[in-house]
């Protein structure tokens, strides 16, 4: 009897940040590729439509699978796994009232590396914060 091995499911997690920037500015950091290249990757290139992120020596391919301009952009990881339903998405949130400016970012993990990938996201947005001036 052939087994089945299950696959764990990723737990979804959200990680807000204050960030002082226009709605603009730091949309053109979460979407441009040359821009995404100063803080989240080494190398951001584009290719067949597809972000291919570099780190290392290694390299991932995304999608964006959904965008607002100004608002949300969603990336799902290409992989030839079976398809879920993961993705990472970044989102500006403005106060209507103070006009402060929140980076919401969403992301899939199993649960045994959440605690990493929040801490490795934090530094990311922190690199970010400190490219922008804030």
């Amino acid at each position: 009897m052939k087994q089945e091995i299950k696959a764990k499911k990723k737990v979804k997690y959200s990680l807000e940040f204050e960030i002082k920037s226009s709605t603009k500015i730091l949309f053109n950091y979460l979407s441009n590729a040359s821009s995404l290249e100063e803080w989240f990757a080494d190398k951001v290139t584009i290719r067949e439509g597809d972000y291919v992120f570099h780190w290392e020596g290694s390299e991932q391919r995304a999608q964006i699978v959904a965008k607002k301009d100004n608002q949300m952009i969603r990336y799902k990881w290409v992989t030839d796994e079976k398809k879920d339903e993961t993705f990472f998405q970044f989102e500006i949130i403005q106060d209507e009232i103070t006009s402060d400016i929140a980076l919401v970012v969403t992301d899939f993990s199993d649960e045994e590396e959440q605690e990493e990938n929040k801490l490795l996201w934090n530094s990311q947005i922190h690199n970010l914060m400190h490219i922008l001036g804030c």
